[in-house]
């Protein structure tokens, strides 16, 4: 095999198809993006689903803060592992098959989940579900290069992020009450039934190209191909900046969200399951509105450092306040989490930024790597957050119960914060591509 081949990319990210407008009608178009965003909003309501139940799940299986960050973050590292064969799998077979085939895992992740009572197959659901999500994002992407123009490729991941983000928002309240009336067991049930569903649409309905767009004119990258030609993609100048800000940009604020924000209200404020139900429901909500509010601000500044800087800067600092104003209660603990939601919705600027480094022969194993940064980044902020928590001996809470201290918090919350700041600083000096108009 020639060494051009081999440095194919195991995603196809921009084909030769017809840009949107000049075949699909309208009706096909919308179907197609909402099919895609609802297989992402299953992905997003199990990579967040453990936050609003963990003092639950910690309290029926006698669990550690530092077992419930492996418990959640083990979702991350099963995804992140997924993402490089992925890129293959995807190559040859398209992704509306891999997403498809990816549902199985999930539905079955859910049933081991809602079965077990150990910690071990707990995490075992968690790894069966983070491997069947792993398409759920890139899949949709992939098919979005094929479909639209690269210039409306940011705004449109907010729009997939910002709807699949809907799956965050039932992770919160709904979660909540779901658990209060049926368990969080026979929820997770119901969520399976729910996913099988939804990867029937993306059966139906979601098709790789527009109908008569030529497929990609190269040979399928094989996985020993797609390793090889890594290297390329990692040489590429401003890959380990991006890498950085990738690393920390949502994981931090997701390691409140869908981890620790549920504990830290029940320990420090004494919050119900109802309670902190409705608090992370509105922090979620103000993530999606942040989402499709940073979308669109790279073409608005013509560049993406000075957004993604404003948004990962915010972050840091609504996380700080959080450690000193969080348990204040009432308003202000409701106006931090609203606040750290909306700021951190900075995403989509940076995935198009690292889109913007690659061309049509890497951009596709350039997102998958990136794409792994961030999700392996949640693992390790996830389990290194849970450790810190941890590390702080519980204390006798006003009602009797024994629970982690604020300091506890307020570390892992501060190192959050740290991580943001330090990934910055190595991101800022990223090549930043000028963003055109059309």
């Amino acid at each position: 095999m020639s060494d051009e081949s081999r440095l194919r990319p195991a995603t196809p990210a921009v084909s030769t198809a017809t840009p949107i407008g000049a075949g699909p009608s309208t009706s096909t178009v919308v179907a197609l993006i909402a099919v895609l965003c609802a297989i992402y909003v299953v992905s997003q309501f199990l990579r967040n689903s453990v936050g609003v139940i963990a003092p639950d799940i910690a309290r029926e299986l006698d669990l550690a803060p530092q077992e419930l960050g492996v418990l959640s973050s083990a979702f991350f590292l099963a995804f992140a592992a997924a993402q490089i064969p992925l890129g293959a799998t995807i190559d040859h077979y398209g992704p509306r098959r891999c997403m498809i085939a990816s549902v199985g895992l999930a539905v079955l992740g859910c049933a081991v989940f809602a079965w077990s009572d150990t910690l071990t197959g707990l995490t075992f659901g968690r790894v069966l579900m983070g491997l069947g999500c792993s398409s759920f994002f890139m899949g949709p992407l992939t098919i979005y290069t094929r479909w639209f123009k690269p210039q409306q490729f940011s705004t449109l991941a907010g729009m997939q992020l910002g709807i699949g983000t809907i799956g965050t928002l039932f992770a919160t309240a709904p979660l909540a009450y779901s658990t209060a009336l049926y368990g969080w067991r026979a929820t997770f049930l119901f969520v399976g039934a729910g996913a099988a569903i939804v990867g029937l649409l993306v059966a139906v309905v979601v098709r790789d190209r527009p109908k008569g767009a030529e497929p990609e004119p190269h040979r399928p990258a094989s996985l020993k191909d797609s390793f090889i030609g890594l290297g390329e993609v990692i040489r590429v100048p401003g890959f380990w900046q991006l890498f950085a800000i990738h690393f920390v940009g949502y994981s931090a604020f997701i390691s409140v969200l869908g981890l620790w924000g549920g504990p830290f209200v029940t320990d420090v404020l004494g919050f119900d399951l109802a309670e902190r139900g409705n608090l992370l429901f509105v922090a979620a909500a103000a993530h999606i509105v942040g989402l499709f509010a940073w979308g669109p601000t790279d073409r608005l500044f013509g560049r993406r450092i000075l957004p993604v800087t404003i948004g990962a800067l915010s972050t840091a600092a609504m996380l700080l306040l959080l450690c000193f104003f969080g348990d204040r209660g009432g308003a202000v603990t409701y106006a931090i989490f609203i606040a750290l939601g909306f700021v951190a919705g900075f995403t989509p600027v940076q995935t198009g930024h690292g889109r913007a480094l690659y061309d049509k022969r890497l951009v596709g194993r350039g997102i998958t790597m990136l794409n792994l940064a961030t999700m392996g980044g949640v693992f390790a902020l996830q389990a290194a957050s849970g450790a810190i928590i941890g590390a702080f001996a519980p204390v006798e809470s006003a009602s009797g119960a024994l629970v982690r201290p604020l300091i506890a918090y307020q570390a892992a919350f501060g190192f959050l914060a740290l991580a943001i700041v330090s990934a910055w600083l190595i991101y800022r000096s990223a090549p930043d591509p000028k963003v055109t108009a059309d």
